[in-house]
Parts: structure tokens; C-alpha cells; sequence
């Protein structure tokens, strides 16, 4: 697998090993040592799939401690534009966003270590998207930024995806902004 670092310490764009022949691919999409050796050394705790249609976006969600969250994340099926926001106060890259397509063609993972918070837009319909998490989710211990916050700026590439409107859920519309936020790593 190659493993690529991006602008933001331990945030980490994987491409497995994939091979291919007239009867489709196989891939590992998981394995302990490995990603050990590239220095993932949590345990996961938790699987989460969901399906989106074009559009929809959600985020930008965090567990907080004790249900702090790493994650492991890939798309099944579709496309997606994937985002983490720094939100490790003593960071110097504390909200700073990195973002990256994963697409089922592509086959990239994105490897989010706890202190970040975490969304997507899905760009095709029927995108399935998975969540390899190393802490079970909390309903207690969940926070959340609103995707479009202006201090942050993210680009969610809107135009080029062609995408007028995101679909956000009424829960992710009432998120705090960046600055009104009082939880951080």
C-alpha cells in the first residue's frame, strides 16, 4: 500500500494494494500489522455504513473524550469529497481542513486519528461509505461544526461537483460554529 501524508500531522491518505483480473479485484481494506507499521496503532471498536444520494452532506462531527473517535473511512460505492478540520487546540494546525476525494474507483482510504472533526459530500447517488471507528459511538459525547462556517472556509467544491444546494439534516444545520465551539482536543 502507499501511504501519503498531508499538510495537517496524522492525517494520512492510504491507497491499499488492489489487484485486478478479468473476474473484478480483491484488496485488503484492513490489516492490523500493516497499519501498525504505518503507525495506526488503535484498536477499532466500531463498523458504520451509510448511503447517501448526490449531495447530501454530512458533518463536520466529533466524539468527545471518553468516546474520543479515530477513523478509518472509505467508500464502497459512488464518490465522495471526505473532510477533517483540526480541532487540537495546542495544533499548530488547529482549524486548518484537509480534504480528498474517495471514490470507489479510486479505492483511497483516509485515516483521521481522534481531534479532528469530520464530514463529507457525497457526489454520486447511492454512495455507500464506510466508518472504521476505534471507539463506540456516544450520544453524550458527540459534538459537531457547522459545515459552512466562515472562519474555517472549507471548500466543498460545490461548482465542480456540480451540486446547487447541499442536503444537510436539520440536526447538522443547528451545529455550532467554529468560534462558538467549546470543546477541543
Amino acid at each position: 500500500m502507499k501511504i501519503f501524508k498531508t499538510k495537517i500531522e496524522g492525517l494520512l491518505i492510504i491507497e491499499p494494494q488492489v489487484f485486478r483480473d478479468e473476474r473484478g479485484f480483491f484488496m485488503e481494506t484492513y490489516n492490523k500489522e500493516k497499519y501498525e507499521n504505518i503507525g495506526i496503532l488503535d484498536d477499532f471498536m466500531q463498523d458504520n455504513l451509510s448511503k447517501s444520494a448526490k449531495g447530501v452532506l454530512r458533518g463536520l462531527h466529533f466524539q468527545k473524550n471518553p468516546y474520543a473517535q479515530g477513523k478509518l473511512v472509505q467508500v464502497i460505492k459512488g464518490s465522495v469529497l471526505d473532510v477533517a478540520v483540526d480541532i487540537r487546540k495546542k495544533s499548530k494546525t488547529f482549524g486548518e481542513w484537509v480534504s480528498v476525494e474517495l471514490s470507489e474507483k479510486n479505492k483511497k482510504q483516509f485515516w483521521l486519528p481522534a481531534g479532528f472533526a469530520h464530514g463529507f459530500i457525497s457526489l454520486e447517488n447511492d454512495t455507500i461509505f464506510n466508518y472504521k471507528c476505534t471507539n463506540v459511538y456516544n450520544p453524550k459525547s458527540e459534538g459537531a461544526i457547522l459545515w459552512n462556517d466562515k472562519k474555517i472556509n472549507i471548500d466543498w467544491q460545490l461548482e465542480k461537483y456540480n451540486i446547487k444546494d447541499p442536503i444537510v439534516s436539520n440536526k447538522d444545520k443547528e451545529n455550532v460554529t467554529f468560534e462558538e465551539l467549546d470543546y477541543y482536543f
